[in-house]
């Protein structure tokens, strides 16, 4: 009997050591990454004046190319660089590029977050990537005239360690010119459930991107052509331009944590596919407003649905309000795509520089009695 006991604390202990020296799963990710605002400087000996000498000069990042550390404000040459989340960014130069090395759960879905503004040109290109996945993200447009517009980009983790990088494609006359970054941060997505009494998956947008908790003009999430898998769980953008992820803390949102704004008009679209029975009638609730932030006048939301249509139309006066619009439809397959648009363009009423739209929440299908 002892030596039963015995051997029963060998294999106990035993035990214990070998989980000690297991593999810990990673802990969930939702912040900046290291130094992801740029806030830690490279030594003033490693510096060209703004550009950066030396790979790793950055501290925490990999550096290629021209890239220049800089400080908002005015620049020489006649430039101003607005960095709204802090006092650095980084810019990147022809074919330059910042990376790092992030330990993750492979298998699992991360969403990075990052604010990106074009400097020179206008038809300036942000390239992110992971190994075997990469999106050319069109910078192009100004959606915020404050410098602050935020983008936002899935990916799949397919191994433990991941190298993010972020490259400017491009090649101008001035080799300085390109994006200037001035935050990144990176969110796991959670697999999302869906809610009783609701056919659609995040209807209320609860589940989204990293939010900046010191300033935010809110998140741009780009069409699927961009991006394979979703920084917005259970939806696609299914449009040209991307739609806007917008949080209660920096606007009004109608309910819960967060919204969407419809930023682009037709051009900013946004779909779920659900699962239905043929010939079933569905109700098709959702809520829209505006999210008070001085975006006016006349707006609509098209809303569709197999083969019925609304046009729900919302005065917004910019100061925060919302109502619900609903209507019945019939499904005609085991599937139907539920879609979301703004029917016109707008922007802010003494601000034409930002675009703006009514914002979308509270989206609900249930069986129709």
């Amino acid at each position: 009997m002892a030596l039963f006991l015995s051997l029963c604390l060998v294999i106990f202990f035993s035990l214990c050591n070998g989980s000690a020296s297991a593999p810990i799963k990673t802990l969930y990710l939702d912040g900046l990454l290291p130094n992801g605002d740029f806030e830690e400087s490279p030594a003033k000996s490693n510096l060209k004046k703004t550009v950066i000498i030396g790979r790793y000069s950055l501290p925490k990042w990999e550096i290629n190319g021209l890239v220049e550390y800089v400080s908002g404000g005015p620049q020489p040459g006649g430039f101003f660089f607005a960095i709204p989340r802090g006092v650095h960014a980084v810019r990147l130069g022809n074919e330059a590029s910042i990376s790092q090395n992030l330990t993750v759960n492979p298998g699992s879905t991360y969403s990075l977050t990052f604010g990106a503004t074009r400097t020179c040109a206008q038809d300036e290109v942000l390239r992110v990537s992971v190994p075997g996945q990469s999106a050319n993200l069109s910078i192009q447009t100004l959606y915020s005239s404050d410098g602050g517009d935020t983008y936002a980009w899935a990916f799949k983790a397919a191994s433990k360690v991941v190298k993010v990088t972020f490259h400017n494609p491009g090649t101008q006359e001035d080799p300085t010119c390109g994006p200037l970054l001035d935050a990144i941060a990176i969110k796991e997505m959670l697999p999302i459930q869906y809610t009783k009494g609701n056919l659609v998956k995040n209807g209320g947008f609860e589940t989204g991107p990293h939010v900046f908790k010191n300033f935010s003009t809110g998140v741009l999430l780009p069409p699927k052509q961009l991006d394979l898998i979703s920084p917005l769980p259970g939806w696609i953008i299914e449009s040209l331009k991307p739609v806007k992820y917008i949080d209660n803390k920096h606007f009004f949102v109608p309910s819960g944590h967060a919204a969407i704004e419809l930023v682009a008009g037709r051009e900013s679209a946004i779909a779920q596919i659900i699962r239905t029975v043929p010939s079933k009638f569905y109700n098709l609730t959702f809520t829209i407003g505006d999210a008070k932030n001085a975006c006016h006048g006349s707006m609509v939301v098209e809303a569709f649905a197999a083969k019925e249509t609304l046009k729900a139309p919302y005065v917004s006066q910019g100061k925060g309000g919302f109502k619900t619009a609903s209507f019945k439809f019939q499904a005609i397959s085991t599937r139907t795509r539920i879609t979301f648009f703004s029917a016109y363009y707008h922007t802010r009423l003494h601000d034409y520089g930002h675009i703006c739209g009514p914002v979308l929440d509270n989206v609900r299908v249930f069986p129709a009695h």
